[in-house]
């Protein structure tokens, strides 16, 4: 492991630049798949920097090419773009001027992260070991997810990625520390949509209905047993339902109810297993009632597993660059990301940086109205990404 320990002072140099760039997308927030005027501001900023580049990939995605003339291997880097339907609460300067839409998921600071680590390659370019792929991404937030749109569209490719890199902002830990796993990190996540029909009638004359609420109640139970008798102990599984709608009354006993839920695990095989358990299940139980059912499972992103021997390096690459002690293990995480089409593909590490600060107040959660960032993460972010780039060039050339 070889890595420039100049590019946190270099990057610290950036700092106004990059809070400039993350304020400015922080304001002005778009939804996935509406990401226009993000990736103008993206390609200005290349512009700007005289790195050349290409947009409208996967929708408003734009690419960028470092050191398209070196000889070597290829190494990605990849940021999000897209914003979350939160109305901001926070009264900073630079909340969101849409209305209903927020940086709640730290994009705008991936964003301006790549770009600091852009100009902190560009000014290396010509002793780089190879190529960098700059990936500025639409759309992580919704199926079916930005990633797998620009993978269609040859993203690894032209010239062919060997190895890529993502990061995101994590405010459960302190700015200035980062987080590294090897193998599984983060979960597989579909949507599941039920409808339980039944019959509908008098409440206080049940005999002559068909409750689908009684089902609904049955089956939400059952469905939470798959879990806990059927997935595989060593197999992290999650069964939810965040929405059910019987839309009857006190004395009134609804026609139908309606569910929606989510299915998140961390092994593929077990996966598709639990969706056919999950079809069955619903069906034969509504029947069994005198019921009927219909379910929709929407396949969304895969398990992401990061590689291992890239990960030990970009790990040993934030232990030169911040000390060891600023280095911790995360543990795996039910939530998914659709980095994980990248990770399928290619060779991969998705890492966590800090954002989180005690002293100042700062650390809301995810997606929530108040999510805010302690601003120095952006010089880690983007010096880090630099460094794990440049010392994957070496490694693989």
């Amino acid at each position: 492991m070889t890595t420039d320990s100049t590019l946190m002072e270099e990057a610290a140099a950036l700092k106004d630049t990059l809070v400039k760039d993350r304020r400015h997308i922080h304001a002005h927030p778009e939804l996935s798949y509406n990401e226009e005027q993000t990736a103008a501001y993206v390609a200005r900023r290349l512009e700007e920097m005289n790195i050349p580049f290409r947009t409208g990939i996967g929708g408003h995605g734009v690419v960028a090419i470092l050191g398209a003339d070196n000889h070597g291997p290829v190494v990605a880097l990849r940021a999000d773009m897209d914003a979350l339907p939160i109305q901001e609460e926070n009264k900073a300067p630079y909340a969101s001027k849409n209305d209903g839409v927020m940086h709640a998921c730290g994009h705008d600071a991936h964003t301006a992260c790549l770009l600091g680590a852009a100009r902190l390659l560009r000014d290396r370019e010509k002793d780089l070991r190879g190529t960098v792929k700059l990936i500025f991404q639409p759309a992580e937030e919704r199926l079916p997810g930005g990633a797998s749109i620009m993978v269609e569209e040859g993203v690894l490719e032209d010239p062919d990625v060997e190895i890529i890199i993502g990061q995101h902002v994590f405010p459960d830990m302190e700015v200035g520390h980062v987080g590294f796993r090897s193998g599984m990190y983060m979960a597989s996540s579909d949507e599941v949509y039920v409808t339980i029909k039944g019959k509908g009638g008098h409440g206080g004359l049940p005999h002559f209905a068909v409750d689908p609420v009684l089902i609904t109640a049955h089956w939400i139970t059952a469905a939470q047993q798959l879990v806990s008798r059927r997935a595989f102990a060593g197999i992290p599984t999650v069964v939810s339902f965040g929405r059910v709608e019987a839309l009857g009354a006190t004395n009134i006993i609804p026609d139908k109810v309606k569910i929606q839920g989510t299915i998140r695990t961390m092994d593929e095989k077990w996966r598709e297993e639990l969706h056919g358990l999950l079809r069955d299940l619903t069906t034969g139980m509504a029947e069994s009632m005198g019921g009927s059912a219909e379910i929709e499972i929407r396949k969304g992103y895969p398990v992401l597993v990061n590689d291992d021997r890239v990960t030990k390096r970009a790990r040993a690459v934030a232990e030169h660059l911040l000390g060891s002690d600023k280095v911790h293990d995360l543990d795996i995480r039910m939530a998914s990301e659709d980095f994980a089409y990248y990770a399928q593909r290619v060779p991969a590490c998705f890492y966590r940086i800090g954002t989180g600060n005690a002293a100042k107040k700062i650390g809301a959660p995810l997606h929530t109205s108040l999510f805010d960032i302690d601003e120095d993460a952006l010089v880690v972010g983007a010096a880090l990404m630099a460094a794990i780039a440049e010392d994957a060039l070496k490694a693989e050339g």
